[in-house]
């Protein structure tokens, strides 16, 4: 498959600190990749140097064949907060991105999407009159009505319950089925990683390289009857085990 973005020995160093070291890997175009490790192992950090906001100290990144030198308008970029602005309402944060631009919003495109998650009726009210949950769904409207090559989701579920959690995630899967945007997706939940993934890949404590590669063979959309097969019983485990037993090195080091 086509490689969207190209990660050719990454390193990020913040003074005598190496967050990332010698990271490598491909994200193949119109596939979900999902990016796990232990807490502080690089995986934010990687992710911003994909969007362009963060150089790194050593190696690259490219976007179709193109090296990452700074934000590119291919790139959509979802935090972990919404970061909705709480002086505008919903629709005016969406168009917020163009007025910077200066560009013409496609605003059919954008009605679209404010339908597709529920958030129809909703254009007028400002950010504390909505739910944490809703106010995610915004920030991805955000995002996608700019038509992005490339979505990076930096936790974006984190802070929220975990039925509404288990409703964004299907959101997303959904969205991708129709757009087929390439998603790289950073995330503390294994099974969430599994969820919505074409492959999950498990970084190395820090500093952050590529200890293992896991292709996700499951097919789509994603059921509750497939989430509790033996197939994702035995991958969540075997993720479990890279995270954990990196975990329980680091902590008899740190003991000895």
């Amino acid at each position: 498959m086509v490689a969207k973005l190209a990660i050719r020995d990454a390193g990020k160093r913040y003074g005598d600190l190496d967050a990332l070291k010698g990271c490598t890997f491909d994200v193949a175009d119109k596939t979900i990749v999902s990016i796990v490790g232990p807490s502080g192992c690089g995986k934010t950090t990687l992710l911003w140097s994909m969007s362009g906001l963060h150089s790194l100290t050593s190696g690259e990144i490219d976007l179709d064949g193109q090296r990452i030198t700074g934000p590119r308008p291919e790139i959509g970029l979802v935090f972990q907060e919404a970061n909705l602005l709480p002086w505008r309402n919903l629709m005016g944060n969406i168009l917020f991105p163009f007025e910077v631009k200066g560009q013409k919003p496609d605003m059919d495109w954008i009605a679209h999407l404010m339908e597709r998650v529920g958030l129809t009726g909703f254009e007028k009210r400002m950010p504390r009159e909505l739910s944490g949950g809703m106010q995610q769904r915004g920030s991805i409207v955000r995002a996608l009505s700019l038509r992005p090559q490339v979505l990076l989701m930096d936790e974006p579920f984190g802070a929220l319950d975990a039925f509404t959690r288990e409703e964004m995630n299907r959101l997303v899967e959904e969205i991708w089925l129709e757009t087929k945007t390439t998603i790289v997706f950073i995330t503390h939940s294994i099974e969430e990683a599994i969820f919505l993934s074409d492959r999950v890949i498990v970084l190395t404590t820090r500093p952050g390289r590529v200890l293992a590669d896991y292709p996700v063979n499951l097919p789509r959309p994603r059921s509750l009857e497939t989430m509790a097969s033996r197939e994702v019983f035995d991958l969540m485990n075997r993720i479990k085990a890279d995270i954990y037993g990196m975990s329980s090195t680091r902590s008899r080091t740190a003991a000895e």
